[in-house]
C-alpha cells in the first residue's frame, strides 16, 4: 500500500515539476490541463484541479495548486481516493539546472486519503495493468534516489476500509512533518492525530528510508504519546509484510487512551491488578503471520509484577494467548470482591452481592497459561506457594490446580468459569490437612471451628450474581477432622444440667473427630450423617443450611452417660447466619421422654404377660400329668407332649383292638 501511493505521489510531484518549466512558455491555464491528462494516462483516475497552477521564483522555484482531487476505483461509492484544499511544492533552482530534482518541501493542504479493499480483495491504490494507467517503475521519477528537505501535512484525514472484514478506521487531525536529507540514510518523521476522539502523537526514525520505502526489515526507534500512555521500540521493522524485532518499553496508564483507539470501552481493572496503572517491557517481536511475542518480559499491575513470557497468534475464530507467568505476592483481593469475609462483614452480612458479574471478556480471546507464584491473597482466602494453569477456550476457563499451599495444607482439583451461556461456575476441590480455623476466619469471618482435616467439595452454580448462583447452587462433598473444638458452646454442660445458657464467649466443646458428608440443591446444603466423638458424649447432626438463604436449620443429638443413666439431649441450631440461635430442643427432648417411659412401661408389660404366661403354662402342665398322664420331656414344648401322649392312647387302643379282632385276647 505505502509503495503504490508513494508511485503515485511521485509521479504527480514530478508532472507538476516539469510543468513549472513550462510555465515560462505555456499559458498558465493550460498547465492544469497537461497534468491532468499525463495523470489520467499513467493512473487511470481523474485529477482534478480548481483554478490555476501559479509558479513562484522566489525564493525558492515551486508551484501552488488550488484544491485538488483525484478519482477512486470504478468499484468505490466512497467518493474521492485523494483530495485537498490545495498543494504546494518547492524545488531546488540550482539542482533542476543541472538535471538534478531536489525536492525543498512539499505541503498538502487539509488533505483527505481513503483507503479500500474490496471484498475480492482489490485495492484502490494499486494503478497500472487491470487497474487502469501505465504508471510503473520505469515512469519517470517512480523508484528513483530523491531528497525531501520537508513535508508537511496540515489537517489531514486518512480513511481505512475493508469491505471484506467488515472494518473501518478513521484518524483525523492528522499533521504530519518529515524531511529526506539522504535517500539511502536516516529519516525523522512526526505524526499527531486522532482516532475515535483520542488524541496520539508517534515520533519514527528510519534507520535507512531505502530499506523503509521498500518495505524492507530496517532499523527502526519510535515513542508513542496518548494522553498518559507512553512506549517506545528500539529495534528492526518493515511494513511488506509487516513484521518488526526489538525492545519495548511502555507505560500504559490505566488502559484508558489504548482502549479509546482501539474503539473499545476501558477494562475496569481490579485494585492490585492495573487499576492505578500497567508497565510492559521486554523483546517483543511481530512476524509476518500476524503473532506477537514477548520475551524475558516484565509486567507490572500497580504493585504486582510479573515475569512473563507470552505469544499472541491470531487463530481461526479469536486471537490465542499462550504464557508462562512467574509472580511473587499476588493480591488479588479485588477480583474476589474485596477484602475476606471477616472484613466484610462475612456470617454478619445479610446477603449476597447482587451485582452483575460481566465475564463477557472472556470472549476476547482464547489462552493457555500457565502461573507460578509465592503466593495469592484473594481477600477472602490467602494461599502460599502457588501452580496453577488456566485455559480459556470460547468463553470457558479451566483452572488445574497443580499444587497450592493453603492453612497448613494443600488444595488439589479443578475450578471453571463457563461464560458461553450466561454465567456458570463449577468446580471439584480437595483441601488436605487444612486448618479450618483460619480458613473460615478469612472466607467467611467464622472463628468457632478449631481443627485440622480434610474437605471434599464438589459444586456448580449458575446466575449473573454471586447471589444467583448462591441461590441455586449444586453439589455434594464430605467432611473429615481430627481433634479440635467448637467454640462457644458446651454440649457437655448442657447434657449434665439440661440448661441451654451454656453459649457463648468462654464456652467450648472438645471433639476427638468429626466427620459429616453432605449435598446440596437448589441453594440448600443437606447433612444427614454427622457424627462427633467427644470425651463425654456420642454426638449425631442432621439438617440443612441454607447456602442461599444464609439460614441454618440443624439438630444435634447429644448421648452420654450421666450418673448411672444414659441421657440424650437434643440441641437445636437456628435461624440466620448473622445471629443463630442454639437451644436445647425441648419439644424433642419431651417426645423423647415419652417414647422412653412408653417404652419402660411397654417393657413391664411384656414382663408381667411374660410372667403370666408361664404361670398359666405351669399349671396346664401339672393338670395334663395328673388327669391325663401327660409327661413332658426335655427340649418338648406341652403342645409337643400333649400331642405325643395322644398318639401313644390311640396306639394302645389300636393294638388291644386288633388282638381282640384276631382273638388273641380275652
Amino acid at each position: 500500500m505505502i509503495r503504490w501511493i508513494l508511485r503515485s505521489l511521485a509521479a504527480l510531484a514530478v508532472l507538476i515539476l516539469l510543468a513549472v518549466g513550462a510555465l515560462f512558455l505555456i499559458p498558465a491555464e493550460r498547465v492544469a490541463g497537461l497534468v491532468v491528462g499525463k495523470f489520467k494516462t499513467l493512473t487511470g483516475r481523474d485529477l482534478v484541479i480548481e483554478g490555476s497552477v501559479r509558479p513562484s521564483i522566489w525564493p525558492v522555484l515551486g508551484v501552488k495548486t488550488g484544491k485538488v482531487a483525484m478519482s477512486n476505483a470504478d468499484w468505490s461509492s466512497s467518493g474521492p481516493m485523494f483530495q485537498a484544499e490545495g498543494l504546494e511544492i518547492a524545488v531546488d533552482m540550482a539542482g533542476l539546472l543541472n538535471g538534478e530534482v531536489k525536492v525543498r518541501g512539499v505541503e498538502a493542504v487539509a488533505p483527505v486519503l481513503i483507503l479500500e479493499r474490496a471484498r475480492d480483495g482489490r485495492a484502490n491504490w494499486i494503478f497500472g495493468g487491470d487497474n487502469g494507467g501505465t504508471v510503473s517503475l520505469d515512469t519517470p521519477g517512480v523508484g528513483k534516489a530523491f531528497t525531501l528537505d520537508r513535508a508537511v501535512i496540515a489537517d489531514g484525514r486518512v480513511v481505512y476500509v475493508d469491505h471484506a472484514q467488515g472494518r473501518r478506521v478513521e484518524l483525523t487531525a492528522l499533521d504530519l512533518e518529515t524531511a529526506i536529507a539522504d535517500f539511502n540514510g536516516p529519516v525523522d518523521l512526526t505524526i499527531s492525530a486522532e482516532k475515535e476522539g483520542q488524541p496520539f502523537a508517534l515520533e519514527l526514525t528510519l534507520g535507512r528510508f531505502r530499506d523503509f520505502l521498500d518495505g524492507k526489515l530496517g532499523p527502526v526507534e519510535a515513542d508513542f504519546v496518548a494522553g498518559e500512555a507512553r512506549a517506545h521500540f528500539s529495534g528492526q521493522a518493515g511494513w511488506n509484510p509487516l513484521a518488526a524485532k526489538g525492545d519495548l518499553e511502555s507505560d500504559l496508564g490505566t488502559l484508558a487512551e489504548l482502549s479509546a483507539l482501539a474503539g473499545t470501552a476501558p477494562p475496569r481493572l481490579p485494585q492490585g491488578l492495573g487499576a492505578g496503572g500497567v508497565t510492559v517491557k521486554g523483546a517483543v517481536t511481530l512476524t509476518d503471520k500476524g503473532s506477537l511475542h514477548l520475551r524475558g518480559g516484565t509486567v507490572v499491575l500497580d504493585e504486582t509484577v510479573l515475569a512473563v513470557d507470552a505469544d499472541l497468534t491470531p487463530g481461526e475464530a479469536r486471537p490465542k494467548v499462550t504464557a508462562k507467568v512467574v509472580a511473587g505476592a499476588l493480591n488479588l483481593a479485588a477480583v474476589a470482591g474485596g477484602a475476606g469475609g471477616g472484613a466484610q462483614g462475612g456470617m454478619q452480612a445479610e446477603g449476597w452481592p447482587k451485582d452483575r458479574i460481566d465475564v463477557s471478556g472472556l470472549a476476547a480471546l482464547d489462552a493457555d497459561i500457565s502461573l507460578k507464584a509465592d503466593g495469592i491473597d484473594l481477600g477472602l482466602a490467602k494461599f502460599g506457594p502457588s501452580a496453577l494453569k488456566m485455559t480459556l477456550d470460547r468463553s470457558r476457563a479451566v483452572f488445574d490446580i497443580a499444587a497450592m499451599k493453603a492453612y497448613g495444607g494443600a488444595i488439589s482439583g479443578q475450578f471453571v468459569v463457563n461464560g458461553r451461556k450466561g454465567l456458570s461456575v463449577g468446580g471439584d476441590l480437595g483441601f488436605a490437612g487444612m486448618n479450618l480455623q483460619s480458613l473460615m476466619r478469612d472466607f467467611a469471618g467464622y472463628e468457632r471451628l478449631v481443627g485440622t482435616g480434610d474437605l471434599r467439595l464438589k459444586f456448580l452454580g449458575a446466575g449473573g450474581s454471586v447471589d444467583a448462583i448462591m441461590q441455586g447452587l449444586e453439589g455434594s462433598g464430605s467432611l473429615s477432622l481430627g481433634k479440635g473444638e467448637i467454640l462457644g458452646l458446651d454440649i457437655g454442660g448442657m447434657i449434665r444440667t439440661l440448661d441451654s445458657g451454656y453459649v457463648g464467649e468462654g464456652q467450648k466443646t472438645i471433639f476427638d473427630s468429626l466427620t459429616a458428608g453432605f449435598t446440596i440443591a437448589g441453594g440448600v446444603l443437606q447433612n444427614d450423617d454427622l457424627v462427633m466423638t467427644t470425651p463425654f458424649a456420642e454426638v449425631t447432626g442432621k439438617g440443612k443450611l441454607g447456602l442461599g438463604a444464609r439460614t441454618i436449620n440443624y439438630g444435634l443429638r447429644a448421648k452420654a452417660d450421666v450418673a448411672g443413666q444414659v441421657l440424650t439431649v437434643p440441641i437445636l441450631i437456628k435461624g440466620p447466619w448473622a445471629d443463630p440461635k442454639i437451644s436445647l430442643d425441648l419439644e424433642a427432648l419431651a417426645k423423647e421422654r415419652m417414647d422412653l417411659q412408653q417404652e419402660e412401661l411397654e417393657a413391664v408389660a411384656r414382663a408381667k404377660a411374660k410372667a403370666l404366661e408361664a404361670e398359666t403354662k405351669a399349671k396346664a402342665k401339672t393338670k395334663l400329668e395328673k388327669e391325663l398322664g401327660v409327661v413332658q420331656q426335655e427340649g418338648e414344648t406341652l403342645e409337643e407332649a400333649v400331642k405325643r401322649r395322644g398318639e401313644e392312647v390311640i396306639t394302645d387302643e389300636a393294638a388291644k383292638a386288633l388282638q381282640k379282632l384276631l382273638g388273641g385276647g380275652n
